[in-house]
């Protein structure tokens, strides 16, 4: 059984919320980088750095990280492609780069996107901005900037839409196992 838990109102009120929580954290907008963690991490950067240039006027860089070749619970190390999709600015060295990503779990893929980000530069600073914050954590990892916290069991499962994939934005709650997002 699946249930909308956040609405599209809702989930931009959330992004807005983060947006300022990152302007009001931050002395100087200028070393910014956000990078979403794909797929759906990519689509809520942009529209972070969106909002922060509608509230700021500040022009934020976006990238694109692509962690499956960092994944330690997914496939074997064998059978990984090796084709890193990811399109980052031209240089995250001494930048405040905040990870973006839909739904923070077990921290297994923010394990991995630290993995991944640091073969490409080293940040000055890493914060992590997530949609969702489920709970249920196997690693010592923490958000700076949480969109909704919603407390599930270990069986329900979190699902993010957002309309450039999904054709529409929610946040919706199942149980059993029919599907899956960290």
């Amino acid at each position: 059984m699946t249930k909308e838990v956040v609405d599209a109102v809702t989930m931009q009120r959330a992004l807005t919320r983060i947006t300022y929580e990152i302007i009001e954290r931050n002395k100087g907008l200028r070393d910014l980088v956000f990078v979403g963690i794909q797929t759906r991490g990519v689509y809520l950067a942009q529209r972070l750095a969106t909002r922060m240039e509608q509230l700021e006027g500040v022009t934020v860089p976006v990238g694109s990280l692509d962690i499956s070749n960092y994944r330690d619970d997914r496939e074997p190390a064998g059978s990984q492609t090796n084709v890193d999709t990811s399109e980052l600015p031209a240089h995250l060295n001494d930048q405040h780069v905040i990870l973006v990503d839909d739904v923070l779990y077990t921290g297994r893929t923010i394990r991995a996107a630290l993995d991944a980000l640091m073969t490409y530069g080293r940040p000055r600073m890493i914060s992590l901005a997530v949609l969702v914050d489920r709970g249920h954590r196997e690693l010592p990892i923490r958000p700076d900037f949480v969109g909704k916290n919603i407390p599930t069991a270990q069986d329900e499962q979190i699902k993010v839409s957002v309309s450039e994939i999904d054709g529409q934005d929610n946040i919706t709650i199942s149980s059993g196992k029919e599907a899956h997002h960290e």
